[in-house]
């Protein structure tokens, strides 16, 4: 397994937890649209966690750049736990409309994030980092916790 094919996949799997909960509270069922966003609040936070814990610096060790697209990631990540904030507050309240246009937002910021760590980060580190390392690598993220 490679970089792009582990950090990918989670991708995708918070993409399906997070259309679950827009499914869900678009239809007004609030119990289960707020147990799909929490689901997919935790695997995203902890998807960035990797990221920023073990990820990104072994990245800009061997590149020897913190503030090339990493520097960037990050802080779209910040972007992201803001909305989460706002959308969890939205769910709360119950208030459809306001989580639907936040959903919306977050889907955009989502997309135009992953299609760059996708097609730039992850390629960049599949070619940089040696195969033995990313082994490692990816056990470290898989030993990662919320």
């Amino acid at each position: 397994m490679n970089i792009s094919s582990y950090l990918t996949n989670e991708h995708r799997e918070c993409d399906n937890i997070f259309a679950n909960a827009e499914k869900a509270i678009a239809n007004g069922d609030f119990k289960n649209g707020k147990e799909e966003f929490l689901k997919f609040a935790d695997e995203t936070l902890l998807h960035f966690k990797k990221e920023e814990e073990e990820f990104f610096p072994l990245f800009e060790k061997i590149t020897g750049s913190s503030e090339g697209p990493t520097n960037v990631m990050k802080y779209e990540h910040e972007q992201v736990r803001g909305l989460m904030g706002k959308m969890a507050k939205a769910i709360e309240d119950e208030n459809k409309d306001i989580y639907l246009s936040l959903a919306e937002s977050m889907m955009i910021l989502l997309q135009q994030h992953n299609m760059k760590e996708e097609q730039m980060l992850y390629a960049m580190a599949d070619r940089v980092i040696e195969s033995q390392k990313v082994q490692e690598l990816i056990s470290k993220m898989d030993e990662v916790k919320l």
